[in-house]
């Protein structure tokens, strides 16, 4: 697989109003698996038959090209309650949210609370509250990883 699939995916995805909010590529040469993980970009919620058509979609560009060995698996569904934060918009649309972030600036791994993106583009920060209450900037260059964070209400 190369980055002719992302190329592919994206298109599809593309072309029917919806965005590619993470893309993994794992299996094995001869039995790989694509998952692909999406969004409406009406933010309504992915229902299941927007998965049918996503998939239905992207089978035929794949099925059509020599882009993945024949006998891929290809699983579709929406980004889930822990789902990545890749860019600014990300981080802006979940403000008030909890986030799993991997950074220097919170020192490793921290669960912090998304205050506000703040910076020019390409060089926004996040101002978020760490678990003591103190709020630090985070620039978003040197996020290495982050995900909205779920917890369970007792």
């Amino acid at each position: 697989m190369s980055d002719s699939l992302e190329v592919i995916v994206q298109r599809e995805l593309d072309a029917l109003g919806f965005e590619l909010v993470e893309l993994r590529k794992g299996g094995t040469k001869q039995r790989p698996i694509i998952d692909v993980r999406m969004d409406r970009l009406d933010r309504e919620k992915v229902t299941v038959d927007d998965c049918a058509k996503v998939s239905r979609a992207i089978e035929s560009k794949l099925d059509a090209g020599d882009v993945v060995a024949p006998r891929y698996v290809l699983q579709v569904s929406s980004p889930g309650v822990e789902r990545p934060l890749r860019h600014a918009e990300d981080w802006r649309r979940f403000v008030g949210r909890q986030a799993s972030v991997v950074s220097d600036a919170v020192g490793g791994r921290a669960e912090v609370e998304i205050v506000a993106v703040e910076g020019e583009p390409g060089a926004e920060e996040a101002v978020v509250r760490m678990p003591k209450g103190e709020e630090r900037r985070i620039p978003l260059a040197g996020v290495r990883e982050a995900r909205l964070a779920f917890t369970w209400k007792r």
